[in-house]
């Protein structure tokens, strides 16, 4: 399934979400990632990142869409990874 995922952490947890993100999806902009999971994977990511996060203080959000290449994509500006392998 394609997934999109953002967080917003206290800066004490935004090096441990990064690396943690960055081991299941691709960083496509500071605290957004996108990629293709197994259902799986992505529970064993929404896991881990129960363990990292502080559920009074942060937040994260996960899009998840079994057909992800109905979506569409536009990017202005500068693209920080080419996720063209995605979409």
């Amino acid at each position: 399934m394609y997934v999109i995922l953002i967080y917003d952490v206290g800066v004490k947890r935004v090096a441990k979400m990064l690396k943690l993100c960055r081991q299941y999806l691709c960083w496509i902009q500071n605290s957004v990632f996108e990629g293709e999971l197994s259902e799986v994977k992505l529970r064993e990511l929404e896991l881990r990142l129960n363990g990292i996060i502080d559920k009074n203080e942060d937040s994260v959000i996960i899009f998840s869409n079994q057909m992800g290449y109905h979506m569409s994509k536009e990017i202005l500006g500068k693209e920080r990874m080419s996720t063209d392998n995605f979409l």
